[in-house]
């Protein structure tokens, strides 16, 4: 029956998916790789057993277990409660909040976002997508068109990924040059400091998982028919260049990391976790009337907590 949980009980083994339809199924291979703990080929119907079995546990995941459905879903509607209190504090108080939501391929940004954001009016609650810059817009100054999406008094934006693009996968995966890089880590301490002083409340999100959870979400993104549009030809790109993009976060890190303007690392190999706690975080920070003290507790410092977090795994 496989090899044993560490509960003791016996692993399923992973079972042969089955193909997609033909007018959505990728027309390009996926290329092999190679990890320390085995081989990996996203083609195969067949999840490998060692993917299966590191998936939560990689990168030093502090939990040997994902948090159960009903624990889930009653907390996060008490936070999402919550976070209707705060919208309207936010728009009654005219705030300004930004929400920047960073992390590899498959992290869990989108889910995170969805979660925070269910219940919120969408009119004061964007979420700010950009696609590949114009042509115009890649002549104007790198932070232009990130502006132009910046809140109004009374708004939250929540951006699934955002000018941190040019600090990872712009530099990882050639499209900018590394003078373009450099000069991106040098100016955004500036830049976001600007958004500090216009009374701006800047929060910054990096959703951290395991190479072998990522392989799997993949996985699962290649052999379901409902999640293939997920799956770019630059996520089969970044699958050899995993390492590249560990150095080239830990130097985001090291020049963006401000007392002002800190990240948040969120270890995000249970997805529920991670957004329970994101929605958390976002909870203590800001101030609101009728704030249930109950259910807005500190963040889990296992799960959410500052760059640091990484050297513990």
């Amino acid at each position: 029956m496989g090899d044993k949980k560490k509960d003791g009980k016996a692993r399923r083994k992973p079972r042969a998916r089955e193909p997609l339809p033909p007018s959505i199924a990728p027309t390009e291979d996926a290329p092999r790789i190679k990890t320390p703990s085995g081989s990996f080929d996203l083609d195969d119907p067949i999840l490998p057993e060692w993917v299966d079995r590191e998936a939560l546990s990689s990168d030093g995941y502090p939990y040997d277990k994902q948090i159960k459905d009903k624990l889930y879903e009653e907390e996060l509607e008490q936070l999402q409660i919550e976070l209707v209190k705060l919208q309207r504090h936010v728009g009654e108080a005219g705030l300004r909040i930004v929400l920047v939501f960073e992390g590899r391929d498959a992290a869990g940004k989108g889910g995170s976002i969805f979660a925070l954001r269910q219940y919120l009016n969408p009119r004061s609650a964007r979420v700010v997508a950009l696609p590949k810059p114009s042509e115009v817009e890649q002549g104007q100054w790198y932070f232009q068109r990130y502006v132009a999406h910046l809140p109004t008094r009374g708004e939250m934006v929540m951006f699934d990924r955002s000018w941190y693009n040019r600090a990872g996968v712009e530099p990882v995966m050639g499209f900018c040059t590394p003078e373009q890089h450099r000069a991106f880590l040098e100016a955004v301490p500036a830049f976001e400091h600007l958004l500090i002083e216009q009374d701006i409340i800047l929060l910054k999100f990096w959703l951290n998982i395991g190479q072998a959870t990522q392989l799997k979400r993949f996985f699962e993104r290649r052999h379901d028919p409902l999640k293939i549009w997920k799956l770019s030809p630059i996520d089969y790109k970044a699958m050899h260049k995993w390492d590249d993009y560990t150095r080239a976060r830990d130097e985001m890190f090291t020049a963006t990391h401000r007392p002002a303007t800190p990240w948040s690392v969120v270890r995000a190999n249970d997805k529920r976790r991670a957004r329970l706690n994101i929605i958390r975080h976002v909870l203590s920070i800001i101030d609101y009337p009728g704030k249930d003290a109950d259910v807005v507790r500190k963040p889990d410092p296992l799960i959410l907590n500052d760059p640091s977090i990484l050297a513990k795994a």
